[in-house]
């Protein structure tokens, strides 16, 4: 209950005096089953939570699925094209959440970090704002592995002066509830977790 309340309230101040698109604001949530909703029903996923949200507290956001459940980040840059295009417009902000599929398989953080380096440069091009969900390690990995992947995201923030929510499932991994039986995909409420934590910084990006 002082964690809804204090993202509550972080929502709120964001809220106050903010500058957001003289538009309904348009979001693309790009990135793997994590936003894609995976092991639950149509309408409890990341997309449509966070919409939920945002139109709660009076902003009139659309904001788009494009969770591809398994894609790594060489997937996505490959679809992301295609992703954006398919839009009705040119969306606000794309939320960039992609990696995880790569750590779990053991990929070279170096081909990641070059991935998600090429995706974020086609949205630079594009002129549109990003938010990066970055993505730790698993606790069982290599110690030097997970320091290698973990330094991906942070540093491609500032490369492209992007805004970073540093842990896309902060809150949710390894606590009980907030996952499925499979240890990696949250639950109901492990999204409704994940949309408290990254909304204030959804509107910070929108508005900046």
């Amino acid at each position: 209950m002082i964690r809804r309340s204090i993202a509550a309230a972080l929502l709120s101040i964001t809220l106050m005096g903010a500058s957001l698109p003289a538009r309904r604001p348009l979001i693309l949530a790009f990135g793997d089953s994590l936003t894609a909703g995976y092991g639950l029903d149509q309408g409890l996923g990341f997309a449509p939570q966070l919409q939920s949200t945002l139109r709660r507290h009076g902003i009139a956001a659309t904001v788009v699925d494009g969770g591809v459940s398994g894609d790594t980040s060489e997937a996505g840059k490959a679809r992301l094209g295609w992703a954006v295009d398919g839009l009705e417009r040119k969306p606000d902000l794309v939320i960039v959440e992609l990696g995880a599929n790569d750590m779990l398989r053991g990929l070279d953080p170096g081909l990641t970090a070059r991935n998600l380096d090429a995706i974020l440069a086609e949205l630079d091009r594009r002129q549109i704002k990003v938010l990066i969900a970055g993505m730790r390690g698993a606790p069982n990995l290599d110690p030097v592995y997970v320091s290698r992947f973990e330094a991906i995201y942070p540093k491609l923030a500032r490369r492209h002066d992007a805004a970073l929510y540093p842990f896309f499932l902060e809150g949710v991994a390894a606590q009980k509830g907030m996952q499925q039986a499979d240890g990696m995909h949250p639950t109901f409420a492990g999204v409704k977790r994940i949309v408290r934590g990254i909304s204030p910084d959804v509107l910070k990006a929108l508005r900046n």
